[in-house]
């Protein structure tokens, strides 16, 4: 096996630090490269980057977890971001216009925070590639050690970074936490039908609701905490129930469990707000003040500070009989530079990402030790390999009413997660939104589970008998949906047509008007849905699939048209409503 042919240097050791790479195939087209980095005794690292040039050939486009709308090249003067344990993960891919793979490198240090950085180097049309380390504050440090994995196999650009995540899976502490089923149904959250106004009669009312749609779990967030409605976090950091909010939280929770529902609840994990009661507890052990938030962030390098939050939800689980966190704004966790010399006195930890990784290793522990089942929830961009360890879902971050935007950044975590779940940013659309027009909200985040969060009606109306039918798709097809050969395809086209398949089922949804095609023996069943306005769909047959009986709904659900048709080799156009489907059965 051939080893990655470019010089690969590392800049920036110094008298005290010294380093060294070694370069080894793993397999045909992946090579790996070992980084270590030593001091005689412990000292501040200076900055180090691992540096190559790769040349630019056949490279149209770039993915990388963080670029959300932009795939497009950056030159090497820009284009960088961050990676650390809490943001985002230290892998970048460069492909063609075929979506095949021609250079996608990640690191196996999921921890630590890392500069990764890929641009154009005009001089001689190469990419010049790095990742950077020690540029955020950190501890006195003798020894580093990481792997450079690097592939240049002609594949899928998609299965170079699925074949990335299960790397990161083989790494002792980077093992994917326990998904339960109850994680990949639909859920229905509070935040953009209530905000913090919140009431618990009200919210068991639209649990019904969301129940009799398909919904299996709420989720409880900001605003149960508090009686202020003025999305701050001065009073955050006590935890306790607003009783003019909630009344008696468990016999809330409890009659959320009566009608079938699990039950989750928000936390924003490292901020005490100002106006709290545990402020002159922690006063004096804040990371930092955020005035505009008037709220301090925690310094989880001291054990009191990480047993009081394990307290909160250890106590919340086992008193309220709750099924699930969502744990907020953990990225916050940061050291600045003028703390950096601030160890001791009472922290048992130098390191911010290795104290976070304590706090979240043994919080989730704890919780599982009480309720082996539980639910976590982590919000875009607090996804990486390390943040799967600790939690079971991964929410797009917030894009409220954009559903082309929830669309890429479900399909962009969908890539790197695995059998983690990945659920949508929140649904909602305005009350007189047209009904096809909301149904896109649905039918764009199809891939992933889907949170509702609109104050539903009572009443039959066209958009309840829209979330009913479109819910039960994604209930009905999850197997497909979620856990099937996922192959999304053109990032740097905002992803125009996705495709899912297993042996018995293919589902293709297109989002611009573009010709499907179908490849591969026959399936039993096939599914086109329509995200577009247009009123056909198109499909490309590379060979005759036979007789098949043909479905076609609208987006309520309701049949317009049954028939038989012949699925010859060749295009196929069939008629359908814009936001509707096509059922296709041998």
């Amino acid at each position: 096996m051939e080893i990655y042919k470019q010089p690969i240097n590392m800049i920036g050791t110094d008298a005290t630090f010294h380093g060294s790479l070694s370069v080894q195939p793993l397999k045909e087209g992946v090579t790996l490269v070992y980084i270590q980095i030593e001091a005689d005794q412990k000292a501040y690292p200076p900055v180090i980057r691992v540096e190559w040039s790769h040349p630019a050939v056949d490279i149209h486009a770039m993915w990388h977890p963080g670029n959300a709308r932009s795939k497009t090249l950056q030159t090497d003067w820009s284009g960088s971001f961050k990676s650390k344990s809490t943001t985002l993960a230290p892998i970048t891919s460069l492909y063609n216009l075929n979506g095949q793979n021609r250079l996608t490198f990640a690191c196996s240090d999921a921890l630590s925070p890392i500069t990764v950085k890929v641009g154009i180097h005009e001089e001689d049309s190469t990419f010049l590639c790095s990742i950077t380390l020690f540029e955020e504050p950190m501890p006195k440090i003798d020894k580093y050690e990481a792997v450079l994995r690097i592939d240049t196999r002609d594949i899928p650009y998609y299965q170079s970074i699925r074949d990335v995540q299960v790397w990161w899976e083989s790494f002792p502490g980077l093992e994917p936490a326990y998904v339960p089923e109850i994680a990949f149904m639909p859920m229905y959250s509070t935040w953009y039908s209530f905000h913090q106004d919140l009431n618990a009669r009200e919210v068991e009312k639209q649990c019904e609701l969301a129940k009799s749609l398909g919904c299996e779990t709420v989720i409880v967030d900001d605003g149960w905490q508090t009686e202020d409605n003025n999305r701050g976090y001065a009073y955050t950091g006590d935890w306790e129930v607003s009783l003019k909010k909630m009344g008696d939280m468990r016999t809330h929770v409890d009659a959320v469990h009566q009608l079938g529902m699990k039950y989750m609840l928000w936390y924003s994990v490292p901020f005490v707000g100002n106006k709290s009661k545990a402020w002159s507890q922690f006063e004096h052990q804040f990371l930092r003040l955020d005035e505009r938030l008037q709220a301090g962030v925690l310094d989880p390098r001291f054990p009191d500070v990480r047993a009081y939050l394990i307290g909160l939800y250890t106590a919340a689980v086992r008193e309220w009989g709750i099924d699930g966190l969502k744990l907020d704004f953990v990225d916050s966790f940061h050291l600045s530079a003028d703390k950096r010399d601030e160890v001791g006195a009472g922290r048992d930890y130098e390191s911010v990402p290795a104290a976070v990784d304590r706090l979240l290793t043994d919080a989730m522990l704890q919780l599982r030790a009480i309720k082996p089942d539980i639910l976590i929830e982590f919000r875009q961009s607090y996804i990486g390999p390390l943040m799967r360890k600790y939690g079971n879902i991964f929410r797009a971050s917030d894009c409220p009413n954009d559903s082309i935007d929830n669309r890429l950044r479900t399909l962009d975590l969908r890539l790197m997660s695995g059998n983690t779940a990945v659920h949508a940013d929140m649904i909602m659309f305005n009350p007189t939104e047209p009904v096809e027009s909301a149904a896109m909200q649905l039918i764009n985040v199809l891939f992933s589970v889907p949170q509702i969060s609109v104050m539903l009606q009572e009443t039959d109306s066209p958009q309840m008998r829209m979330l009913r039918f479109w819910l039960s798709f994604c209930k009905e097809h999850q197997d497909v949906l979620l856990k099937g050969d996922l192959a999304p395809t053109q990032p740097e086209m905002l992803y125009p047509l996705v495709k899912a398949s297993l042996p018995h089922k293919q589902v293709a949804v297109i989002y611009s008007h573009v010709v499907i095609p179908v490849d591969g023996v026959p399936a039993e069943q096939l599914i086109l849905v329509n995200g577009t306005y247009h009123d056909s769909i198109v499909i490309k047959l590379s060979t005759a699939w036979g007789t098949y009986s043909l479905d076609v709904r609208n987006c309520l659900g309701e049949q317009v048209q049954t028939s038989v048709i012949q699925l010859s080799a060749g295009l196929h156009e069939i008629k359908v409503p814009k936001a509707g489907v096509i059922f296709l059965k041998s």
